[in-house]
């Protein structure tokens, strides 16, 4: 959820004018975006928590609890696109390259979007192994009107070394971009989960087209939902 200056001070219980000060100073989370500040509520209760500010209740709040969860894992790659021969020598080089290609407003400030991307490398890679990375930040990425879930996924020129958990450079990329925390977590879990796959897994080795990826993302989740039903699944 992201909020303004405005409710970010109610939530705060701060005049706004404090808010200001403390984006000046740099010691409060902020976004800007399109010439305004934008905040993270999950960021905002983190901060207000570690500086031992009283917050408004609304704070504690849970305003996802009945936000409907993300279409399918191949409805929201479709959205994000599917690129191949990706250029780039260094992490940074490919994640600039990514965020150029991300189906996003005109005025969307993209440059902010790589800094985000590189703060949250900086924590730790997000190369999973198997020549696989995961590039999100800490928080979902709220961009003026982007309002959906998608997944971007793509595929490298030439493998590039990510710092991943296995050592192995990379060269297949999925990046996230999720409005809301709850969709966020949902998304990193049903992509997981089809990562697991083995012919899904065999077809990013092996660069498949983008149809082939899409109807095989999708012959993933039936499986899945049917097993979640309990009846017997059918094998495309």
């Amino acid at each position: 959820m992201k909020l303004g200056v405005r409710e970010a001070a109610a939530f705060l219980n701060q005049p706004e004018a404090a808010i200001y000060r403390w984006i000046k100073e740099g010691t409060l989370p902020a976004h800007k975006m399109s010439d305004r500040y934008w905040f993270n509520r999950a960021e905002l209760l983190e901060w207000a928590t570690a500086q031992g500010l009283a917050v408004s209740p609304e704070m504690f709040q849970d305003p996802e609890s009945r936000a409907p969860l993300p279409a399918s894992i191949a409805e929201i790659l479709l959205r994000g696109g599917i690129h191949y021969n990706v250029p780039g020598t260094t992490k940074e080089d490919v994640l600039k390259a990514i965020v150029e290609r991300l189906p996003l407003p005109d005025d969307a400030d993209r440059e902010c979007l790589l800094e985000m991307l590189l703060a949250r490398e900086a924590m730790g890679s997000t190369g999973v192994g198997d020549g696989i990375a995961l590039p999100h930040v800490r928080s979902p990425i709220v961009l003026d009107d982007v309002d959906e879930p998608l997944i971007s996924l793509c595929f490298l020129k030439q493998p590039v070394e990510f710092g991943a958990i296995d050592h192995r450079p990379v060269h297949t990329v999925f990046t996230l971009m999720a409005p809301t925390v709850r969709s966020h977590l949902h998304i990193l879990s049903r992509l997981a989960h089809l990562l697991r796959d083995a012919a899904f897994s065999k077809a990013l080795q092996a660069k498949a087209p983008a149809e082939s990826l899409l109807d095989l993302a999708r012959a993933v989740e039936e499986r899945r939902e049917t097993t979640r039903r309990g009846s017997p699944a059918v094998m495309p």
